[in-house]
């Protein structure tokens, strides 16, 4: 058992508890409340500190993409044909990336693990701890999400080789054309599945689709400036559950966005402005989305940034407008909601994992805050 005393809480699921205590036993919350009995338990005395949940990031590609000098590779995009959904980014990823090893002295305890943006469609992603060895027992969900992407990235993998898509309503038609195609399997299977002879051959990629078209997981749409209405269009079409990812120009598209119900991971928004896809680093736009009712997280996109800047990320947020409450979320709960993973992590409340942050000033708030405990599964794996 692993015992915290009087820290501040910020649980992301009521009220902030004032001097209170987290008991953790066997990698859960046990109990949360003020004055817990501290006999014959390891105990961190958090006077002065403030709890938060593990920080999640919800758009990732760290351990699949390496930037390191003389050990680049990318094995987070398979550009030998526009569509791989049946690809499961668990085998592409490094735990050995130097990425992983910035997360959890942060603050992060979970993360998406998403193929890139290089195909229309790229395969499923997983949430993931970012603390362990083998990454197949780090996994909290799989798959999380059908990874697809709208706008330039397909269309400079394959328009730039004379190949399609080299246009916009390429990518959309092939995206429809893909959904359709599953759509028809699945119809065939349900038709026929009383009569084997009739039934479709089996086929892994429309087979992959089956979570998409059961509302079990999201599209993770790649997708900024008008891509959005591209991206709600088609959600709408086939009746999916969507996130916009990215979404650089959402101030423009805000009542499509919360009248569509879709969520948001927006970022990264310390990226460089510069021409095309990222020339609206609309900032302001994630006070406003998240007013407006929408369920909105903060992502890094690491390692395009380094995953240890999520949390100056929501401080922007909060430089915008937001409260540090609802910054905080956005890389707590809401980002847990979006991968379908809150029954395990993004909130301090009794049974969850105990994923915990012990920080030494306000984070989001005072840019001098540091973490001085990280916590993982009751674990501390991280003691500054």
């Amino acid at each position: 058992m692993l015992l915290i005393k009087n820290a501040k809480i910020y649980t992301m699921a009521g009220k902030v508890i004032e001097n209170g205590d987290i008991l953790i036993e066997n990698g859960k919350i046990k109990d949360i409340g003020v004055g817990l009995n501290d006999q014959h338990e390891a105990v961190i005395n958090a006077e002065g500190l403030i709890a938060t949940p593990g920080l999640i990031d919800a758009h990732t590609h760290i351990g699949v993409m390496n930037f390191e000098k003389d050990k680049y590779s990318d094995d987070a995009n398979e550009m030998t044909k526009h569509s791989t959904p049946s690809l499961d980014i668990r085998y592409s990823i490094d735990l050995t990336s130097k990425d992983f090893r910035h997360t959890y002295p942060n603050g992060i305890t979970s993360v998406a693990i998403i193929p890139g943006s290089g195909n229309v469609i790229g395969g499923l992603g997983v949430a993931s701890k970012t603390y362990g060895a083998n990454i197949f027992n780090m996994v909290i969900k799989n798959p999380i999400a059908m990874k697809v992407a709208l706008g330039g990235n397909p269309i400079g993998t394959y328009g730039s080789k004379g190949n399609t898509p080299m246009t916009r309503m390429a990518v959309a038609k092939l995206l429809m054309d893909t959904l359709t195609e599953a759509k028809e399997y699945f119809k065939k299977k349900e038709e026929y599945a009383n009569n084997p002879k009739k039934l479709p051959l089996y086929n892994e990629e429309m087979e992959s689709f089956m979570p998409v078209f059961n509302k079990e997981i999201q599209l993770k749409v790649h997708c900024t400036q008008f891509d959005m209405l591209t991206a709600i269009e088609i959600a709408n079409k086939f009746e999916l559950k969507l996130s916009i990812e990215h979404a650089w120009g959402a101030k423009n598209f805000i009542d499509e966005i919360v009248q569509c119900g879709c969520d948001v991971v927006f970022g990264p928004i310390g990226v460089m402005r510069s021409f095309g896809e990222c020339d609206p680093i609309d900032i302001e736009s994630v006070y406003e989305l998240d007013n407006r009712g929408v369920n909105v997280a903060i992502m890094t996109d690491s390692p395009i940034l380094s995953v240890d800047c999520l949390i100056h990320q929501a401080g922007e947020a909060v430089r915008e407008g937001c409260s540090v409450d609802r910054a905080l979320r956005m890389i707590t709960i809401n980002a847990a909601k979006i991968l379908g993973i809150e029954d395990r992590v993004g909130s301090l409340k009794v049974g969850k994992d105990a994923d915990i942050v012990l920080f030494e000033g306000m984070p989001l708030f005072d840019t001098n805050a540091k973490v001085k405990y990280t916590i993982i599964d009751g674990e501390i794996v991280y003691k500054s």
